[in-house]
């Protein structure tokens, strides 16, 4: 899959250092490299890309203020001279972090964590609708994937995703684990951490800070989550 991106950076030789390392990766495809972030921002209203590349520092806006901006695009790479910067960067949802001066070998890492992202986001299931009361559908790429509500044993919370652990095998679905338990069919899964529901049916036995499954997988049990399990027993 060919991905578009734009280059945002105020110094040309650091410009010239991320033009370097994506001449390694044909399938990233440079549509655009601006030294000013209005410049960029002007562009990219109008022209959406699946990555940027940018550096923090600028003069008349920074990094982290276009990306503020330009939220649609998917994926966000800051690079910057000042590691400090690094919170402030992920709280904008950025992929990844490479400090200055680029090293091939980390420039390597980041593309490959792009590759996993989009791999999940291609796997992504999207529940569309539930069929016959206790099964679900997923979207996994072109395939509707048939899901029997007994057989999830317990879901996961991974950012804008849930993941969905079955008897079987593991399925990523678009949306949070908070707005998923709001669906009917998840009405009877119990919310066991910030991060976890589990199926009632899989419970082995609670321990004080974890839930054990019936195939001895621990699930941890938040404190703030304990009245859960006591209105279930």
């Amino acid at each position: 899959m060919k991905l578009n991106c734009v280059v945002v950076d105020d110094d040309e030789l650091d410009r010239l250092m991320v033009l370097s390392c994506l001449k390694n990766y044909p399938e990233i495809s440079v549509v655009e490299v601006f030294s000013s972030s209005l410049e960029a921002l002007e562009f990219l209203e109008v022209n959406p890309v699946d990555i940027l590349f940018l550096d923090i520092d600028m003069p008349e806006m920074s990094g982290i203020e276009l990306r503020k901006r330009i939220s649609q695009a998917a994926i966000c790479v800051f690079i910057t001279s000042y590691p400090e910067h690094a919170v402030e960067s992920f709280e904008v949802e950025a992929l990844d972090f490479l400090v200055k001066p680029l090293k091939a070998d980390r420039f390597k890492l980041t593309i490959e964590r792009i590759h996993d992202y989009l791999e999940i986001r291609q796997k992504a299931a999207l529940f569309e609708s539930s069929l016959g009361g206790d099964t679900i559908v997923v979207k996994e790429g072109h395939n509707q994937i048939k899901i029997k509500l007994h057989s999830i044993r317990y879901l996961q919370a991974m950012k804008d995703y849930t993941l969905i652990f079955t008897t079987e095998k593991r399925h990523c679905v678009l949306g949070s684990l908070g707005n998923l338990l709001k669906e009917t069919e998840f009405k009877s899964f119990a919310r066991v951490h910030k991060s976890y529901a589990i199926n009632p049916i899989y419970i082995e036995r609670v321990a004080s800070n974890e839930v054990i499954l019936k195939n001895e997988q621990l699930i941890p049990l938040g404190r703030g989550y304990k009245e859960t399990l006591n209105l279930l027993s």
